[in-house]
């Protein structure tokens, strides 16, 4: 297979590289599941974009660096703050059906960490309309699509990356492209418990830095506060957008006592990391398994037209929000780290590009602020399709050895399930919303030796999906581990007790650790 831009991975980033570059290349996308499957489609919130009368970029970007605790990387927020109102009229343009006032206005909701409201949605399914827009655009456009193709590793020749290895209907194939654009989302699932879809495993992350490519800011892991508690779907939490509490959702405990008010001055509408680290507190405090989050004082009527997918979803778990306040806990969600890339997406391996979740373009910081990582995938998804538009190199592969074989014995699936689990229950316990040294050192240490466990199992056994991803797991939690350990310091979604306060001498600065080649 060759093509000229191959892109790995199906959500809002890929599918807009996949739909700008289609104009002028021949562009592949690869995803593991179905195209649709991806974290873009469980994104509830929005956009945020700068577009009422009392709002304005400026005051976007204020937001942004303030939330990002120190760390955000200046150009790349302007860029995005600057670039929303406009990424929201091509939106429209394509199709996507913004939710309007009744005087025919775009609505603009208001979420945690924002001084105005400025979030775009399409109610409660936002990431899912924007999806379903975009697939259908790029089949139109001629994109090819190849769905239930899991990437294993990146091809490099000469230190270029000149394609990957793809494991397709139980064979493995080699893709070659002359460039490939790593677009694979999260990495929720090291945790045990996340919003995110199954899928998000680091793969992108983890093959890249395999390969050779700089990792950075990989410590600071976004929990969302407000996960259903008790009851996944498809093991994954459900996520309770913080849009509810744009709306006037209200935390409290099982008592039914308000608390936020006691962590933040801006309350319920304080940013995620400190909404997080205020449930846990409470949660301990009171060694009770969940908070509350109470809407009852909203019409039903209200619930139903402004979040119909939470409405829907929670009376199915037992639980209807006009009458009865939502159980919830933080749950894994976000990671604001990634590969390390340039202002136009561009790693340190040539013909490599990142964009999306698995990129660090420096615009989230420590924190990211909601409804800015949607903007941030299209935003750098249309700079890396432009950069690289007259960058098309003829694709050398004639040289290549493709292997005999690869291994035909099967793997144990048992094994592969307690690695799994064992991994994810020690990421949720010791490198968690709130951590210690003496248990991160614990962590490095366990996840260590699993991860040199499963780096002698996985040539033994024939490639399958739960192989590679547990390989990929525990690669992409051995990094988490040692970004938070190198960090002595609390900031963000980093917070270490034995260093409770910010230490911007030492530590205003981006946590970088060098490709595995390169060691």
């Amino acid at each position: 297979m060759e093509t000229d831009f191959l892109v790995i991975g199906s959500g809002i980033a890929g599918l807009t590289f996949a739909m700008d570059a289609s104009a002028h290349s021949r562009v592949t996308v690869i995803t593991k599941k179905d195209t649709p499957e991806t974290n873009t489609n469980y994104a509830q919130g929005g956009i945020a974009a700068a577009l009422s009368p009392t709002d304005s970029v400026e005051l976007h970007i204020k937001d942004t660096l303030e939330v990002g605790d120190g760390l955000c990387n200046s150009e790349s927020v302007n860029l995005i703050a600057t670039q929303a109102p406009s990424v929201i009229m091509e939106l429209s343009a394509l199709g996507v059906d913004f939710y309007k006032t009744p005087d025919n206005k775009i609505d603009l909701g208001r979420e945690g960490g924002h001084s105005q409201n400025r979030i775009v949605h399409t109610k409660d399914a936002t990431g899912k309309t924007i999806e379903n827009v975009l697939i259908k655009t790029v089949k139109e456009r001629g994109v090819s699509l190849f769905e239930h193709c899991l990437v294993l590793d990146l091809i490099l020749e000469d230190n270029k990356c000149i394609g990957v290895w793809v494991l397709k209907e139980g064979e493995v194939l080699p893709f070659f492209a002359s460039s490939v654009i790593i677009a694979t989302g999260g990495i929720g699932n090291i945790y045990l418990h996340t919003t995110n879809s199954p899928i998000a495993s680091g793969d992108g992350i983890s093959m890249a830095y395999r390969a050779g490519a700089v990792i950075g800011n990989m410590e600071f892991i976004q929990f969302h506060p407000t996960a259903f508690y008790g009851k996944k779907i498809d093991g994954r939490a459900f996520l309770l957008s913080e849009a509810i509490r744009g709306e006037g959702g209200i935390l409290k405990t099982q008592n039914g006592c308000k608390f936020m008010d006691k962590y933040d001055s801006r309350g319920d509408l304080a940013p995620r990391d400190i909404v997080a680290r205020a449930i846990h507190s409470e949660l301990k405090k009171r060694q009770e398994p969940y908070v509350l989050l109470d809407i009852t004082h909203l019409s039903e009527s209200k619930i139903k037209d402004r979040f119909p997918t939470i409405y829907k979803t929670c009376c199915g778990l037992g639980i209807n929000p006009a009458n009865n306040p939502i159980p919830v806990v933080p749950a894994a969600h976000y990671v604001c780290g990634g590969i390390v890339v340039d202002m136009e997406s561009r790693t340190n391996i040539p013909n490599l590009l990142a964009i999306g979740e698995s990129a660090h373009t420096g615009v989230h910081g420590a924190n990211r602020l909601a409804s800015n990582s949607l903007l941030e995938s299209i935003v750098f998804a249309h700079r890396a399709a432009r950069k690289i538009k007259n960058q098309k190199s003829k694709i050398k592969n004639s040289s290549f050895k493709i292997p005999v074989s690869f291994p035909d014995k099967e793997g144990d699936t048992d094994i592969i399930r307690d690695y799994l689990f064992k991994i994810k229950k020690i990421m949720w316990e010791k490198v968690g919303i709130i951590r210690n040294d003496k248990e991160l050192a614990e962590a490095q240490t366990e996840i260590g030796q699993y991860k040199l466990e499963i780096e002698k199992l996985y040539p033994l056994y024939r490639q399958t999906v739960e192989l590679v991803e547990l390989r990929n797991i525990v690669t992409t939690a051995s990094l988490v581990i040692e970004c938070a350990l190198r960090r002595k310091e609390s900031r963000g979604l980093h917070y270490n007790i034995n260093y409770s306060s910010r230490n911007d001498l030492e530590y205003k600065k981006d946590t970088i650790i060098a490709g595995q080649s390169y060691r």
